[in-house]
């Protein structure tokens, strides 16, 4: 069980730019405190960079998640020029593994999506032709198919992270996803369900592919809002459509009944991505990260 630095606020836009933004000792310290056995990386050097990162860790029995990255697999000379992303990212990963309890951190993908998408979140469910056309698909497979062979020449097993706003949101995107790639995927219960999706259907319908789970619950008529409003993709953490466990729609019971049901032995990673205003805020990040911890242990986990 793990937790993330988006659940306090941390993400690449806010930490260097927020001054409310606690530091990454202070949220490993958090973590640790609530009782998680994990967290995820954050944005790189956040937490700490190298064998320093491997050893603050470690001085909290805490292991590595994964580390999300968003890269455009669909357009080839981008990706060319995006691929030292990864690189860097394996290079923590390396760096930091003699230290780690637990299972080895997973390179945790998504895609970069686009301009539109991100100003267009939550359609394409009920909108295909905001998605990739064949020849998109095709030229997505081989981007991924690329970065899916450099992790494992790393000796790493990446996962497939489904994102508002990109061009794998909608659960008919993840399934091309899955029929033109043998990546696993990470069961992102709350993009899931502001992609379309039923994550408790998906996973009985894909469970053998997933490899990788982050926890959120969502609030739906918030998301419903954000496309009523025409508005963006950073809305959806601003406006809060993340919410703490047990107070939004996910079936969370579904979850973990279905979880134990595959023998899921992978980390679960728990999130609460907002994008806090004011000291307050990130005070009570941390108080609701202990509320979603015991939430689970009320839950046998």
């Amino acid at each position: 069980m793990a937790n993330a630095p988006v659940s306090y606020g941390a993400f690449e836009i806010t930490v260097g730019h927020d001054p409310n933004v606690p530091d990454g000792v202070s949220v490993l310290d958090q973590v640790a405190e609530a009782g998680y056995a994990g967290i995820d990386l954050g944005p790189v050097g956040y937490l700490g960079s190298g064998t320093r990162l491997g050893e603050l860790l470690a001085e909290r029995g805490l292991g590595l998640a994964g580390a999300y990255l968003e890269l455009p697999y669909a357009d080839h000379d981008a990706l060319e020029q995006a691929i030292g992303e990864l690189d860097a990212l394996l290079g923590t990963f390396d760096a930091v593994r003699p230290y780690l309890p637990g299972p080895a951190p997973r390179p945790t993908l998504a895609d970069a999506g686009s301009r539109e998408r991100r100003s267009r979140p939550g359609r394409s469910a009920a909108q295909p032709a905001l998605g990739l056309d064949r020849d998109g698909w095709r030229r997505f497979a081989e981007g991924l198919a690329r970065v899916v062979g450099r992790c494992h020449d790393r000796g790493y097993e990446p996962t497939f992270h489904p994102e508002t706003g990109t061009y794998v949101e909608a659960p008919w995107e993840i399934e091309e996803v899955l029929e033109r790639s043998e990546i696993g995927l990470c069961l992102e219960t709350g993009h899931m369900m502001l992609g379309g999706g039923d994550p408790v259907a998906m996973l009985r319908d894909w469970g053998d592919r997933v490899n990788h789970v982050h926890l959120k619950d969502a609030v739906l008529s918030v998301m419903a809002g954000i496309v009523t409003d025409d508005a963006p993709v950073t809305e959806i953490w601003s406006r809060e459509a993340f919410c703490a466990l047990g107070h939004g729609d996910l079936d969370v019971t579904g979850i973990l009944d279905g979880l134990r049901g595959i023998s899921f032995g992978g980390w679960l990673v728990v999130e609460q991505d907002i994008l806090p205003r004011s000291a307050e805020r990130f005070a009570r990040a941390a108080e609701e990260q202990r509320h979603n911890r015991e939430f689970l242990a009320e839950r046998g986990l």
